[in-house]
């Protein structure tokens, strides 16, 4: 990388950065490409970024961000994972770390916290957002279900009604 594309790498992670409400580093000494873009895949089917990065542009990028106190963290071959959902990220990074033994999450921040494993994984434990979305919707048609089955009812009624009387007409005729 030339000083130029240095300086757009910088200016362009610390923009994604800013508008992401948690980061998880991690260590991935030892995985494999394949490995590496199956964590990727899950990552962006998850709403979240993962990057493999340069330690000194990374704590560049972090100097103006809500998570310049996790710089530290950038010690050996580190890589991150970002969202604007604070729980995306270290979902999938808890869950790729149960089956990938060479990746090693070693900290993050939410909302200008710095987190270690503990809290990252209280984090992984909570719905995502898609996830809240979806039963705040079942909790809101519910009534309104509730309603139309309840509004409904009395034709029913009607109808059975009007049916058994018309088939003892019919069967007296």
């Amino acid at each position: 990388m030339n000083r130029s594309e240095k300086k757009d790498f910088v200016e362009k992670l610390k923009e994604e950065l800013n508008s992401s409400s948690s980061v998880i580093v991690a260590h991935y000494s030892g995985i494999t490409v394949d490995e590496t873009e199956q964590l990727r895949k899950e990552m962006r089917e998850n709403g979240a970024k993962f990057k493999v990065t340069k330690n000194r542009l990374t704590k560049l990028a972090l100097e103006d961000t809500q998570f310049k106190n996790i710089s530290d963290l950038f010690t050996g071959p580190t890589a991150i994972a970002y969202s604007e959902d604070p729980v995306a990220p270290a979902k999938v990074a808890v869950n790729f770390e149960k089956k990938i033994e060479n990746f090693k999450i070693i900290g993050g921040g939410y909302d200008g916290e710095k987190m270690d494993n503990s809290k990252i994984n209280f984090l992984a434990t909570l719905p995502s957002m898609d996830e809240l979305r979806g039963k705040i919707l079942g909790l809101l048609s519910a009534p309104a279900q509730k309603i139309a089955s309840v509004v409904k009812e009395p034709a029913g009624k009607m109808v059975r009604m009007m049916s058994a009387q018309s088939k003892k007409i019919e069967e007296s005729n």
